[in-house]
């Protein structure tokens, strides 16, 4: 009989219950959420699950364990089809801010935690999660919790201060504390506070960010309760749920013979546990599978038992709840009887992040088949046994061995047959297993290459019996290396054993050059570094019984990769004397003005704007070619799609007017006669939602014919002669260079290349459109960095005068340049289309839209030539600067004249020639990012000064100090450098840091250790403050005093999460002497302050402040006679007195920076305003086996003036940090060399995530300095820190110098580029490993990817 069938979707969502019949199986949970619920708290940020900002809490009540199950989930992968009697907590269920905030939304808030606040909900949302399961947690729960959640912000420490507060660790310490009666001043360490060991001996109480005495206690029978319903009854788990949507129909069978029976009707079926790869499948690659089962309540699919050989993994048991049961089994078997479980489970924590772990089961990890996996190589050396079933056939058992793939994702598996279970077997004493996995990144990150050794002995002898060994990342499918495994059989353990092994693996594991992924020596090297990991550690393990089996102890450090580290920090600032006025904010510490609101999910950005009447959505057609013709566009198929309004192109757009762009006018709207990169617009699809926007427009057939040449790299550029401008572009010369040259002791020439960047902001670029009905009035809500370049570029698109078009932006969900001029591109298409229909239009750009479209940082090429003499004083320098811009000038004339002003970094060039090449290519336009050139110049002057270090055998950290800049020095570009405090923050952080002591420390671990070695660095930065185009250094602002004393606060300046908008309210409570909550700032607006410069060069407080001052300091002069008529009275008192006595109570304040312009043809005038100085000491440990890293330390100190906030100024320099070891080490864009971007996503392109902050990270504000060149003598603060993680790049090159030494190389017979990949590194370790692959000749293949 056929079982009665459900279609009524019910689940509870902070405890009010849905149901619903009108439901989409294609729809995800965060879909629904944000679209039918309009819950907007959870965020989109990827779309794959690899950032977790769309983390939800997942509660279930397990009948069999008669407990409640709390998982957390990505709403952006999960089906809301899965959610059927389940209950989903939002951000907005916890807490709110018009209510009460729970604790883990303050802390977050208090701790500093939140800047530009999109990644806030998602964080919190995994931190409640891991509260409700663990109320005490652990250090180590908190940090396994946080592996699938990042931020692109803060640099993670603020976060892990706030939240290790709730931990089991920070509890006993406290107790501890207070048994010995100790003051801890907020301070984790107790008596080894940062504060206390570095020298300074005291700590002044008030030197704390924030005070954890004033977190609301954490009570966890306060939580909101289960849903009774579905604790009482377990009717929906017994109900077969069948929802049909348009082309999707969703199964969810509750038993094993529904399943069968349907596998059976629909062979093709996708089985679905947590969807996180068929999800990412349907959003990217665009598959439509028809049929979706999910196997969920099937108990012998879910059920995980033991048996008498092992483990029965039911296939769609959870990958937590099969590491909790082994686990379990590990803590109550013999060690030797449990080997594979615990290789199972330490892979299992490098797997992806909680939220995946959480829903994936291992199942669908064997049968989706992936070459990268990382449980398959673990499960195929170790051969176990899978039970397969079908309808008609019944139950076989097979092994998943080599023969297991047939191909690329297929396998053995018939059709109609599901995998039932998995059986992983139990060890003996002469059985060992090892597994390893070297990514680009540690935590939540896709391997690279992994590898799983199974080796049995014959009994208590070290003769092997059987080996077997299975390699991911080798081939389109998990291989093993059968070659191998018949020569080992039978030998001995020992070194000769292992030099054959290393023969036949290269014969089992061939990789073709031009093989997908590239990085050829690399994966090569890893397959044997990775099997001589296990060889070391199995011969660890014999040594134990074995007498004649000895391992030098230096060679214990090739055993183990990293592993978590203790976090320690500390934070040192100027506080405000006693004698400052309680209601004066300025200098505090004050918490982000929108931090709570972020935390509750209450804080719109601009795609949480509700939707307005008769909105439509737009969808971009972009191109897919990087130099082509258009033949043809052909909209028909897209047209006839229901729902579809509309197709706009560049027949809307008078042809006159289809030329955008921030300098030139070189860009087009839509593009319709040739493409000169992918990515391009080509037109867009407009319809009544996004979803159907999105599949009509790729519906678009778009008909190209190549054009030649496609110039992708830098080299490509020079030699096609591809230059955006003249060549050279710009020089900067001050003396006669080819003089110094002919007479110098000593001249080197060299060359460096770094890498681009992707902004990976969390929120992408999006606006809303909404065209009124009177006078071609019109609103845009746009995600941008520069409003007014918006509203200039729709008017001169659109003919519309710019006092009619209202840019308004409230917050940026992250900006860092790449806001700037991009956002132009989807707001002029958007409002076509809106203009056109007369009806408002959104456009929110997916991840992989956004990263192919927008381009990034600019990769440079940096040719140089120095001379200098025997001490390293630098006597002059040639450096030639090639900028890749991409395909047109955007920002790039300005990039490239800051790098060049910035080529000398910290260092004086008494003689100097710099010029710069804009080299034009068929890539994305490269835009602004933080820092805008002035990493990539000095980059190039530290590379010259290693160089020079290497030649005269110094520590580079003497030719640092011989040649840093002194008061009253000039630079290359003829400017003075008045209160140049770069001396004094090298002395500090040099002593700081222990710099000379670490040093000794470092050479003696290294000499201990053979395959781990340490270095590091000092890095010193000078970053000039300003614009570099005269006309944008003003600001403008708008004070409204109201009657009952409260000020409204506009001005030009946006708030990115740089904490802008709270400056200049601290701002203003000076000025105008009132508490800072008396002030309140709406939004950022063109109809309130116009003209404004976009909010960039890290000038935003220093041009606002002096705005805001100003206008303050007119209102306050208006009241002053009231003031002193009153002096006893209110602020309130004196306002409504000037109000009654008819006397304005608004204000605009206006400010341009002075004596400031510089002249390129003369090389007159100040080019900055003054400079922001810094200096980091990094140490770091590499692992010259594969090539892995660890940041030990950090030591920053910068020169900020008075700190106009020093919590929202260190989180800026935190954050800044580890932006720039992203850039330096981690963040890698790779192109094909036709042009396609292959990182589109997190799954492919790594930010630093919290396992990679350093384990000790402090930083301190220069005390006793001031600058009377800002608003209240501060400093501005967002771009200068971001080169100092250059010091994790260069503290690498000083371990890899040890590791060559250690293998017999010239220490310094190698080249790094930036970014100083795990590839790199290894690659730069040469051993006898590498030596046993050379890279093939350019010509002789076709390379997968090149250096751009």
């Amino acid at each position: 009989m056929a079982p009665q069938e459900d279609n009524v979707l019910v689940f509870f969502v902070n405890g009010k219950k849905v149901e619903d019949d009108q439901v989409d199986p294609e729809w995800t949970l965060l879909f629904y959420l944000r679209n039918k619920l309009r819950l907007c708290g959870t965020k989109l940020g990827c779309g794959e699950g690899g950032c977790g900002a769309c983390t939800v809490m997942v509660s279930k009540y397990d009948r069999i364990k008669n407990k409640i199950i709390h998982l957390p989930v990505n709403a952006c992968l999960a089906p809301v089809c899965s959610m059927h009697g389940l209950a989903i907590t939002t951000i907005e269920g916890i807490g709110s801010t018009k209510t009460k905030l729970h604790p883990v939304q303050e802390r977050i808030a208090k701790s500093h935690g939140s800047q530009c606040g999109f990644c806030t909900p998602g964080i919190v949302m995994s931190m409640y999660t891991l509260l409700r399961t663990s109320p005490k947690p652990t250090m180590k729960e908190m940090e396994v919790a946080f592996q699938g959640n990042l931020c692109r912000c803060t640099g993670y420490r603020p976060i892990i201060e706030g939240y290790k507060t709730f931990t089991e660790e920070w509890e006993l310490l406290q107790n501890s504390n207070k048994l010995n009666g100790e003051q801890t001043n907020g301070c984790a360490m107790g008596d080894q506070c940062c504060k206390l060991q570095n020298g300074t001996g005291t700590t002044d109480p008030e030197e704390v960010l924030f005070k954890r005495s004033e977190f609301t206690p954490y009570d966890s029978s306060q939580e909101p309760i289960f849903p009774p319903e579905l604790k009482i009854s377990g009717q929906y788990d017994k109900q077969y749920l069948v929802i049909k949507g348009k082309t999707v129909t969703w199964y969810r069978p509750t038993s094993l013979e529904q399943l069968l029976e349907l596998k059976k009707l629909f062979p093709g079926a996708k089985l679905v546990v947590g969807n996180t790869e068929v999800g990412v499948e349907v959003k990217f690659k665009h598959m439509v599978y028809p049929v979706i089962i999910q196997p969920v309540l099937i108990p012998e699919m879910v059920d995980i038992t033991n048996t008498e050989k092992g483990v029965r993994v039911g296939a769609s048991a959870t990958l937590i709840d099969t590491e909790n049961h082994l686990k379990n089994e590990i803590k109550q078997l013999p060690e030797e009887k449990t080997r594979i479980f615990k290789t199972v489970v330490e892979m299992l924590n490098w797997f992806a992040g909680k939220q995946i772990r959480s829903v994936g089961a291992l199942g669908s990890n064997i049968m989706t088949g992936s070459p990268i996996s990382d449980m398959l190589p673990i499960l195929m050396a170790n051969e176990v046994t899978l039970e397969l079933q079908s309808r008609d056939n019944g139950k076989r058992e097979v092994l998943l061995d080599g023969n297991f793939f047939t191909g690329y994702r297929k396998t053995i598996v018939k059709p109609e047959e599901i995998l039932l279970a998995i059986y992983i077997p139990y060890t003996n004493s002469d059985r060992y297993c090892y597994a390893y996995k070297q990514a680009r990144r540690r935590e939540d990150d896709i391997a690279i290459v992994n590898a799983a050794i199974n080796v049995t002995f014959e009994p208590k002898t070290d003769i092997i019996s059987d080996i077997n060994l299975a390699f991911g990342g080798m081939s389109y499918k998990t291989v093993t290396a059968p070659k191998t495994r018949s020569k080992l059989k039978g030998l001995p353990w020992n070194r000769t054993t292992l030099e054959l092994a290393f023969t036949h693996l290269q014969e089992d594991l061939p990789l073709d050059p031009g093989a997908p992924g590239g990085m050829y020596v690399y994966r090569r090297s890893l397959t044997l570094s990775l099997f001589f990991r296990a060889f070391l550690a199995i011969s660890q393990d014999l040594e134990k019984y074995i007498p004649h089996i000895k391992i030098d102890k230096r060679d214990l450090s090739g055993i183990n990769g990293f592993h978590s580290k203790e976090y320690k920090s500390s934070q040192y600032f100027t506080v405000v004397p006693k004698t400052q006025e309680k209601t004066d904010a300025l200098q505090r510490p004050v918490v982000h003005a929108s931090a709570y609101k972020q935390a509750t999910g209450e804080a719109t950005y601009c795609d949480d704007i509700p939707f307005f009447e008769n909105e439509l959505y737009l969808a971009f057609v972009t191109s897919t070619k990087s130099h082509a013709k258009i033949l043809s566009v052909d909209t028909t198929e897209a047209l006839a799609v229901e729902g579809v309004h509309y197709y706009v192109s560049a027949k809307d757009i008078d042809p006159s007017c289809n030329n955008i762009g921030s300098i030139v006018h070189d860009e087009k709207v839509f593009y319709d006669d040739v493409v000169t990169s992918q990515g391009q617009i080509i037109g867009g699809i407009i319809a009544v939602d996004q979803m159907t926007a999105q599949k009509a427009a790729r519906k678009v057939k778009v008909e190209y014919e190549d054009l030649q040449p496609v110039v992708v790299t830098i080299p490509d550029a020079i030699k096609h002669n591809s230059y955006l401008s003249s060549v050279p572009h710009k020089v900067i010369a001050r003396g006669d260079i080819d003089k110094v040259f002919q007479t110098a002791p000593h001249v080197l020439e060299g060359e460096c290349h770094m890498g681009g960047q992707e902004h990976f902001y969390l929120e992408t670029q999006g606006v809303v459109v909404v065209p009124k009905k009177e006078d071609q009035e019109m609103d845009v809500y746009s995600s941008t960095q520069n409003p007014t370049e918006v509203a200039a570029m729709l008017g001169h698109v659109l003919g519309i005068q710019l006092n009619k078009i209202a840019v308004k932006v409230k917050r940026l969900g992250g900006g860092f340049g790449g806001k700037e001029s991009k956002a132009m591109m989807i707001a002029v298409a958007a409002a076509a289309a809106a203009v056109k229909l007369n009806r408002p239009v959104r456009c929110m750009l997916d991840r992989d839209e956004d990263m192919v479209m927008t381009g990034g940082r600019h990769p440079f090429l940096s040719k140089y030539k120095v001379a200098f003499d025997d001490q390293g004083k630098i006597l002059g320098a040639l450096v030639k600067i090639y900028c890749n811009c991409g395909y047109s000038f955007d920002l790039s004339p300005g990039v490239l004249e800051r790098a060049m002003a910035h080529a000398e970094n910290s260092y004086n060039l008494p003689v100097a020639r710099i010029e710069g090449y804009l080299c034009k290519t068929n890539l994305p336009s490269n835009t602004a990012f933080r820092g805008f050139g002035g990493p990539q110049g000095m980059y190039a002057a530290e590379c010259m000064l290693q160089d020079i270090s290497v030649f005269l055998n110094k520590d580079p950290v003497k030719l640092s100090e011989l040649n840093l800049y002194k008061e009253g020095d000039s630079t290359h570009y003829n400017q003075k450098l008045i209160n140049c405090t770069i001396n004094k923050c090298w002395k500090e952080c040099i002593e700081s840091s222990r710099y000379y002591e670490k040093r000794k420390e470092v050479d003696k671990f290294n000499k201990q250790n053979r395959y781990k070695k340490r270095g590091l660095s000092v890095i010193p930065t000078k970053y000039g403050i300003s614009f570099t185009v005269l006309h944008l250094n003003q600001a403008g602002a708008l004070i409204l005093v109201y009657t009952d004393g409260s000020v409204l606060l506009h001005h030009g300046g946006i708030e990115m999460g740089q904490g802008l908008y709270t400056k200049m309210l601290q701002v203003a409570s000076r000025s105008l002497e009132i508490p800072i909550e008396k002030i309140h700032t709406v939004e950022t607006a063109t109809n309130t302050v116009p003209n404004t410069s976009p909010t960039a060069a890290s000038s935003g407080s220093d041009l606002n402040g002096m705005a805001v001052m100003q206008a303050c300091n007119i209102i306050k002069e208006r009241l002053k006679p009231y003031k002193e008529a009153n002096p006893k009275g209110k602020w309130e008192d004196w306002v409504k007195k000037a109000y009654f006595d008819r006397v304005s109570l608004s204000a605009t304040g206006y400010y341009r920076t002075p004596d400031i312009g510089y002249n390129w043809e003369t090389g007159d005038g100040n080019m900055f305003n003054y400079f922001t100085y810094g200096v980091a000491c990094c140490e770091v440990e590499i692992d010259t086996l594969t090539g892995d890293h660890e940041v030990h330390s950090v030591e920053i100190v910068m020169d900020l003036g008075e700190s106009l906030n020093p919590a929202i100024d260190i989180g800026q320099i935190e954050g800044a940090f580890m932006q720039g070891y992203g850039l330096y080490v981690l963040e890698e864009l790779v192109y094909s060399p036709s042009g396609t971007n292959y990182t589109r996503g997190p799954g492919t392109y790594k930010l630093p995530g919290f396992g990679d902050i350093p384990g000790e990270f402090n930083v301190s504000l220069l005390k006793g300095v001031s600058n009377p060149r800002a608003v209240y003598s501060s400093k501005a603060v967002g771009e200068p820190p971001l080169f100092l993680g250059s010091t994790v790049l260069f503290a690498i090159k000083d371990a890899i110098k040890a590791a060559r030494v250690e293998n017999g190389f010239d220490p310094n017979d190698f080249q790094l580029v930036s970014p100083a990949t795990s590839a790199r590194i290894r690659v730069a370790c040469q051993d006898n490993i590498t030596a046993k692959f050379k890279e093939p000749e350019p010509g002789t293949y076709s390379p997968w990817n090149v250096l751009v």
